[in-house]
């Protein structure tokens, strides 16, 4: 994982942008609403009267929001993290459970608080909410077999074939490498290619890498190159919730100092992806 991307940097920035939650980017102006004015601003003093902070995610989203085995209670890396933070709030947070594409609509509406779902910072999402500091930091990588000394950089991958969904971001900073690309379904598919040796390499979130190799530990793939343009998911806000992200700040950093964001980062990547 020491290679790092030295060109095509505008390309990764726009990918890595836009890969810190789902493959679709929902419009951050409340259109799915059906327009109309946006919510008040929540205010720390009312979540704290309520004693509660009400918090959208999918819940469908794994590792970071999701029920295990489909039917267990919600659990992930955001829903342990914002329950954290909303326990040092002194309140109890309160999950809301909607679809991707209609989450900031819900936001907006003022149905919860709060947003924590992977939620990458973009500069079209800062200018409609407000972004608590980042509690997920993310690059992209390739992935290749572990016995490929071939590829160490983006620019190995000219003329080599990598195997991308070509919905994904992913699929574009292929092609501006210079591979030729093997359409996949996603993940599973582009490892079962690579481990065939039908392809040379995909590229993909390293969370994505994270996750499989906690939960599968495979030696025959391994991390050949990373960019080093990375990808920052933080809570969402409705606009002008100052004192709310100022006290959520508050609480990241506590448990970055004392150490819980490292724990529940290990638990669910075997790495610290929390800075």
């Amino acid at each position: 994982m020491k290679s790092r991307l030295s060109v095509l940097g505008a390309t990764a920035a726009i990918t890595l942008a836009l890969a810190g939650c789902s493959s679709s980017t929902p419009s951050p102006s409340g259109e799915a609403d059906g327009g109309g004015e946006s919510a008040a601003p929540s205010t720390l003093q009312q979540i704290q009267e309520a004693g509660v902070l009400t918090v959208g995610t999918e819940g469908t989203y794994k590792p970071f929001s999701f029920h295990e085995d489909g039917t267990g209670e919600l659990t992930g890396y955001d829903v342990e993290v914002i329950t954290a933070v909303a326990e040092k709030l002194g309140v109890e947070a309160e999950f809301q459970e909607t679809q991707w594409d209609a989450i900031f609509a819900g936001l907006e509406a003022g149905r919860f608080d709060a947003v924590a779902n992977q939620v990458s910072i973009t500069d079209e999402r800062q200018e409609a909410y407000d972004f608590s500091d980042p509690y997920t930091v993310s690059n992209g990588v390739i992935v290749t077999s572990a016995d490929n000394g071939a590829i160490a950089s983006f620019e190995d991958l000219e003329g080599k074939t990598t195997a991308q969904s070509l919905t994904s971001n992913w699929y574009e900073l292929a092609q501006e490498s210079g591979a030729n690309v093997e359409p996949v379904e996603g993940w599973a598919q582009s490892i079962t290619l690579l481990q065939q040796g039908r392809v040379d390499a995909t590229i993909n979130d390293e969370l994505t890498y994270l996750d499989y190799q906690k939960t599968s530990n495979d030696p025959s793939i391994k991390v050949a190159a990373e960019t080093e343009e990375q990808s920052l998911s933080a809570v969402a806000f409705r606009k002008g919730s100052t004192e709310l992200v100022d006290a959520v700040n508050t609480a990241l950093g506590e448990l970055r100092t004392d150490g819980t964001l490292a724990e529940i980062s290990e638990e669910y990547f075997g790495t610290d992806v929390s800075q």
